[in-house]
């Protein structure tokens, strides 16, 4: 059993950064993959970005590609989000997942996921 805590949500104009932190508890978190899922209002959950359990391997959705950068900590069961050059269109619930391999599909039917923390940019 994986729970998921996201952290570090907030309002922010656009261009600017932050940082989203996802702390897990549970003695199995370094042998998952870990992502971000993004859902706007009105919008379908969408994929952000993914690590494998290693952080060796990571894939991002084409909209955040060169903006965000995702990284793990796994002795601090903790895994981040860096998000820069934030655009209004970024503006969504951002959730922590946990799935089996680091990619866009697994991440879609993931096996934990948190509450979310909100982001808002404007413009």
């Amino acid at each position: 059993q994986v729970r998921l805590v996201e952290s570090g949500g907030g309002l922010v104009q656009a261009g600017g950064s932050l940082i989203l932190s996802c702390a897990a508890s549970g003695r199995t978190f370094a042998s998952y993959a870990m992502g971000w899922l993004r859902q706007a209002p009105g919008k379908e959950r969408e994929f952000v970005a993914a690590i494998s359990w290693s952080g060796i391997t990571t894939d991002y959705a084409d909209s955040v590609k060169g903006r965000f950068i995702i990284s793990r900590d796994n002795a601090k069961n903790t895994v981040y989000l860096q998000m820069n050059s934030l655009e209004p269109e970024d503006t969504a619930v951002y959730y922590c997942a946990a799935a089996g391999r680091a990619t866009a599909r697994a991440m879609s039917v993931p096996d934990y996921w948190g509450q979310g923390t909100q982001v808002t940019v404007s413009s």
